[in-house]
């Protein structure tokens, strides 16, 4: 839990009665995270719920490091999201992307409604990367003075995929290298013995296409793999997971504390032309 420092009012809406929220969605600059995980197989040695610990988890991180005056909370995790693509393995719950676009809509509008300025999404995972940003589009056009910042969290920090060597920099895609060395970091008693590699010589897509990238296939996991990793999770380590970690914290640190500090959106009234 990101603590609170002496006199501040606590950083997760959870935790402040309805004048505190009220007096925070007042204040200028007032910002939302709203941190998104998934319920999904992650191979056979990561637990269902990792892209929402590390959401979660590092989130706190963040919030811990950013200056107690600073006008930003969190909202509780969102554990379960748009996992179909893994639903060929027991123990994946996936939400219809309806109610996740839904959900955003819903809370997104409440939250203006008390007053909020910015809701960010912070995502953990890659498989709702585009729906989270439909939902963020269609929650600003009918709340025009909220903005929406639909983020992923591997993607935001710079320098991050330096840390992977290749194949895994690009190939890596689902519970290998990078997610099973940041777990060990974080939560090493959640991390099963096995280092599994599959899924990295699949049969390849037509000429300019790709897996992910400019001109993406909307692929299955069980396309890829048979144990539901797509990576090679063999040479995962708690001193890689660490400086994952370091950089993933620094990073969205410094983007909060960008934004929080910016006159974002713009509220110009701006009519289009006759």
């Amino acid at each position: 839990m990101a603590a609170s420092p002496a006199g501040q009012t606590p950083r997760r809406l959870e935790q402040l009665s309805w004048p505190q929220l009220q007096a925070a969605a007042q204040r200028p600059g007032s910002t939302v995270v709203w941190p998104f995980g998934a319920f999904e197989q992650h191979g056979p040695h990561l637990p269902l719920g990792t892209d929402g610990l590390f959401a979660d988890r590092l989130l706190d991180a963040v919030l811990a490091e950013l200056e107690g005056e600073l006008p930003i909370w969190r909202l509780p995790l969102q554990s379960f999201g748009f996992s179909p693509e893994h639903g060929a393995f027991p123990g994946t719950l996936s939400l219809p992307a309806e109610s996740l676009l839904q959900l955003v809509e819903s809370v997104g509008r409440q939250l203006a409604a008390a007053g909020f300025q910015r809701l960010v999404l912070f995502n953990g995972h890659g498989g709702q990367i585009a729906l989270l940003q439909v939902a963020a589009r269609q929650l600003r056009a009918l709340e025009p003075r909220l903005a929406v910042l639909p983020c992923f969290l591997w993607s935001g920090p710079p320098g991050l995929m330096e840390l992977l060597p290749e194949p895994e920099r690009s190939q890596g895609l689902h519970a290998g290298l990078a997610e099973t060395s940041l777990m060990l970091q974080l939560a090493p008693e959640q991390v099963g013995p096995q280092r599994p590699v599959d899924g990295l010589v699949p049969q390849a897509p037509p000429p300019g296409w790709s897996l992910e990238g400019a001109v993406p296939c909307a692929w299955l996991t069980h396309d890829l793999s048979a144990c539901g990793v797509v990576g090679d999770a063999r040479g995962a380590n708690p001193e890689l997971g660490a400086q994952l970690q370091r950089q993933l914290v620094q990073g969205w640190r410094q983007l909060l504390e960008e934004l929080l500090r910016s006159a974002w959106p713009p509220h110009q009234g701006w009519k289009p032309q006759p």
